[in-house]
């Protein structure tokens, strides 16, 4: 299976390479600011915002440990039990094509790549992008879960982005795949970034799996955030602190409890 994965994705890659006349583009600046998708993430949720070829983007994600009413006060409401942190750092190496490496805390390690496929534009009501990914425990040495997907989107007026995104996660179960009657999960992720002033917004997104594997609670973010220049930082609230695919596909333990984040991003370019 991993095997196979890595071949497609190489596979993919060399396409995107050699024949980019077959995916064509229509003539666009990557590098320029579409002020209603200003970050690659939502929450933990994919966007659908290139890359222009060689720049590159720099993303730190916080999530803390302990839920907002644990202790309140003499614990500060969680702040107090650690994190679990993830710095990522992605390329583009193609027009519309970009990639990346992901790693957490706990020693998770994602390797993803994603290319967009149509742009919104008078033909089109929405923007489409294809992703891929797979990530591995332990520093990419068990528990492989790859992923596949879709990001479907349409900005409103650079005032509101709206997503909806149908993605499969292969061995989304952590239990050995003979004790379990489902070893994979297919969620669609919905979302939205509203544009409430020139460089602030609001943020939301929740994540139903729609078949197989699905044990707990959907995950379900809020966030606020700021624009400044090449930065965009993000404070949230979810009843989970998952940030990869497959950590999402496990869901979250239920809606009892809310758990205080931010993201942090950089673009180079």
């Amino acid at each position: 299976m991993i095997r196979l994965f890595v071949r497609l994705l190489t596979a993919a890659a060399l396409t995107l390479t050699l024949a980019p006349a077959a995916f064509a583009q229509a003539d666009e600046d990557d590098s320029v600011l579409r002020p209603s998708e200003p970050d690659v993430t939502l929450v933990g949720l994919p966007t659908a915002m290139r890359l222009p070829q060689w720049g590159s983007l720099f993303r730190i994600t916080h999530r803390f440990n302990g839920s907002l009413d644990n202790g309140a006060l003499g614990d500060m409401f969680g702040l107090d039990e650690g994190a679990k942190i993830g710095l990522e750092y992605r390329i583009g190496i193609v027009k519309g094509g970009q990639v990346g490496v992901y790693r957490t805390s706990d020693k998770t390690i994602q390797f993803f790549g994603q290319y967009g496929v149509f742009r919104q534009s008078g033909s089109s009501p929405v923007e489409v992008a294809a992703l891929a990914s797979i990530e591995g425990t332990n520093n990419f040495q068990d528990s492989y879960s790859p992923a596949l997907g879709a990001i479907i989107s349409h900005r409103i007026r650079e005032v509101l982005a709206l997503y909806a995104e149908p993605i499969w996660v292969n061995n989304s179960n952590a239990q050995p795949s003979e004790l379990v009657d489902d070893n994979d999960t297919f969620m669609l992720g919905i979302g939205a970034r509203l544009r409430v002033r020139p460089t602030v917004y609001v943020v939301f997104e929740t994540t139903p799996r729609v078949s197989g594997n699905a044990p707990g609670s959907t995950l379900t973010s809020f966030a606020i955030e700021k624009r400044a220049g090449g930065h965009v930082f993000q404070l949230n609230v979810g009843n989970g602190n998952a940030t990869t695919p497959g950590q999402i596909a496990r869901g979250a333990n239920d809606y009892d409890n809310w758990y205080l984040g931010f993201n942090l991003s950089r673009k180079f370019y």
